[in-house]
């Protein structure tokens, strides 16, 4: 059985989420719904990370186990993208090491959250960006960003599940102007169900006031999901990149140069 990695795109308008649901339009349902008729048995598809539903993804990782030896490693992503729908996509696929496990084995997922500045609302960029009535300070939204790297309680940011623990490693977080307005990008070891998107919010909430970072510092210090601002709308974020150790991204036995496959 070969360990099979795929480097998977989407466009989560139109999707319940990444996870299969009843009844419902999943990104997990359709890729495994092409496994399965690629396999003819059912094939369970591991992932990176859970999208919520709206999410996006530009780098999504994923991977199966497959007992096909008639298609090579690389030719998975072609034989796939033939039979899903036009919202996703797999960019690339790769053999991986038996050991690989594409939620556990992650050392950093990074997310990007973009918006663009506008009086009314842009049909190109409205679908994977939120609007904001003016641009605000980039000076007072870095000093907040800045407060979330390291490893913190970010119970006041996220809404965890029951007995998970709310401490993360955030290694970095900032906010920086683009062609179409303005992106925030975040990455960390792991991140609790909505963190990033009530960061989101709760910081251009604070943008405005002259002690915003402050303002800021005793939310994340209060560890009270009711201190902090609404929970920002998910068509802005996108699960951006995923980094994996270089020796588990391909096959037992294959050396590696300079950390690097």
């Amino acid at each position: 059985m070969r360990n099979i990695l795929l480097d998977i795109q989407y466009d989560g308008t139109d999707f319940c989420g990444w996870q299969i649901q009843v009844g419902q339009r999943t990104v997990q349902g359709e890729l495994e719904k092409a496994l399965e008729r690629l396999h003819r048995h059912p094939v369970s598809l591991l992932t990176a990370g859970r999208t919520d539903s709206g999410v996006h993804a530009a780098g999504q990782a994923g991977n199966f186990r497959s007992d096909m030896d008639s298609i090579p490693p690389q030719k998975f992503a072609s034989a796939l993208n033939s039979m899903l729908p036009r919202d996703v996509r797999i960019r690339g696929s790769r053999e991986v090491h038996a050991d690989f496990h594409a939620t556990h084995s992650a050392l950093e997922r990074r997310y990007r959250y973009a918006m663009y500045c506008a009086r009314f609302a842009d049909p190109l960029l409205d679908r994977y960006r939120l609007r904001l009535p003016g641009m605000p300070s980039l000076s007072r939204l870095n000093q907040m960003a800045s407060l979330l790297v390291g490893t913190h309680d970010f119970a006041s940011v996220a809404s965890p599940k029951e007995d998970q623990t709310t401490v993360r490693t955030i290694t970095s977080a900032a906010f920086y102007p683009d062609q179409s307005g303005l992106l925030f990008e975040i990455a960390g070891n792991g991140f609790l169900w909505k963190m990033v998107r009530t960061i989101v919010g709760t910081v251009l909430l604070l943008a405005e006031q002259p002690d915003a970072a402050v303002m800021f510092q005793r939310i994340l210090a209060a560890r009270d999901r009711g201190a902090a601002g609404k929970t920002a709308a998910p068509h802005g974020l996108s699960l951006y990149q995923v980094r994996y150790p270089a020796e588990l991204l391909v096959p037992a036995g294959t050396r590696t140069l300079e950390g690097t496959p």
